[in-house]
């Protein structure tokens, strides 16, 4: 990481931001920002996150395409937090336990809103569920978040 500038050096701090968020010790979780616009998240379902059929319960769905649309859409914004204004989930199929991965892409917007949409992908390469969120921007600057540092 060092000697990173630009917006590698953002990519890195977001995906910093994401690890030190608390409610990631609920989800075994890795963020990667590859470039602008994108984001991906390797995630393990666990069975504490089945509802009572034994599959994945919705909010581990939301969650898990909420940050993916979240951070691609971020990863074009270097000085403020964004906020989810709005998410459209459509689930597919049910998510068992094992090894999902949650792909995230910005669609449209740069200024104070932002769209972006994200998409589950289980170990067998189907897709699973997929999201469209509105973001805006917030007034809290990236640099007062613990865990933004940019090295």
């Amino acid at each position: 990481m060092s000697g990173e500038t630009g917006a590698e050096a953002h990519y890195r701090a977001l995906e910093s931001l994401y690890a030190a968020a608390p409610i990631n010790r609920l989800f075994q979780s890795r963020l990667e920002i590859d470039g602008e616009g994108v984001s991906r998240i390797h995630f393990t379902v666990d069975p504490m996150h089945f509802h009572a059929a034994g599959a994945a319960h919705g909010t581990t769905y939301f969650k898990m395409l909420d940050d993916a649309a979240f951070y691609a859409a971020n990863s074009l914004v270097n000085d403020f937090f964004l906020l989810t204004t709005a998410f459209n989930l459509l689930l597919t199929r049910p998510m068992k336990e094992g090894p999902v991965t949650a792909e995230g892409r910005w669609v449209n917007g740069r200024r104070r809103v932002l769209v972006a949409d994200a998409r589950l992908i289980d170990a067998e390469g189907e897709e699973v569920a997929r999201g469209t969120g509105t973001f805006m921007r917030s007034r809290i600057p990236l640099t007062t978040l613990p865990g933004y540092a940019r090295l």
